[in-house]
């Protein structure tokens, strides 16, 4: 039997988290879904994510929120990201970071998914090397299960790119965030690893990657600090939905969403 899992792009903030509630059941309805994930990253007013937003979203039907260089933007919700198996940041952090890297998780038919979470280095921080990282952590997983999903929080295509292919095989899909601007690239590579550049955003697209586009141009324009605010119209919903083999592991399908809210 095929699994379907849903990944949902970087949701910004609470036009982001509202799409979601008005879209996700009709996602589930429509797609006949076993597992969502989101990148929950910038679900608290477009920078980090706190115990609320992560409850909301878990309330409204996300399986698993993942995350990336942002997650530490609220301070204060260090000691949730501590505690919850279900937030997970980029595995290739210290191992003294808080939080986990990756989790298993069960559908609602008893079936293990894996997820795991890595951030990229070009043009980013200066963390451990994404690629062997992954090497350990889905070694580690493969010995519960075969299905495997990656969001790969990077801002280089060429990286995104490069490690898709590097893990063809091995995982199940390697999906990429961080850009917020979703690519046309879906496919499925030789090994049976489905792979998309960058699963878009779930936020205001009448703004500069969520962010009002006055306050991003002032930015530009001065290059002086500009205290940021989430846009609020033209609000869609970005994702992806990968099928998988339940037995190999292996993606059978790939299909980009997006969807007017």
């Amino acid at each position: 039997m095929p699994v379907k899992l849903l990944f949902i792009g970087d949701i910004i903030g609470s036009p982001g988290r509202q799409a979601v509630g008005r879209e996700l059941h009709r996602l589930v309805d429509r797609y006949q879904l076993d597992l969502v994930i989101a990148n929950g990253e910038n679900s608290a007013g477009g920078f980090g994510v706190t115990e609320e937003t992560a409850k909301e979203l878990f309330g409204l039907g996300v399986n698993v929120l993942t995350s990336g260089n942002h997650i530490w933007d609220k301070k204060e919700s260090v000691p949730y990201i501590r505690r919850e198996e279900r937030l997970i940041r980029p595995a290739n952090y210290p191992p003294e970071t808080a939080g986990r890297g990756s989790v298993v998780v069960r559908t609602a038919g008893g079936v293990k998914v894996g997820v795991l979470n890595l951030e990229g280095r070009v043009f980013m921080n200066n963390l451990d090397c994404p690629f062997r990282c992954a090497d350990y952590e889905v070694d580690r997983l493969r010995q519960e299960t075969n299905i495997i999903l990656v969001d790969f929080h990077a801002e280089a295509t060429s990286e995104k790119i490069a490690l898709g292919w590097y893990l063809d095989g091995k995982v199940s899909a390697v999906i990429g965030t961080h850009t917020h601007v979703q690519t046309a690239d879906e496919r499925i590579f030789p090994g049976g690893t489905a792979y998309l550049t960058d699963a878009g955003m779930t936020g205001s697209f009448d703004s500069v990657i969520g962010i009002k586009k006055e306050l991003a141009m002032e930015k530009f324009l001065t290059q002086i600090p500009v205290r940021f605010e989430v846009a609020k119209k033209d609000v869609r919903l970005n994702g992806v939905v990968v099928e998988v083999d339940e037995t190999t592991g292996k993606a059978l399908a790939i299909e980009r969403v997006s969807i007017s809210c």
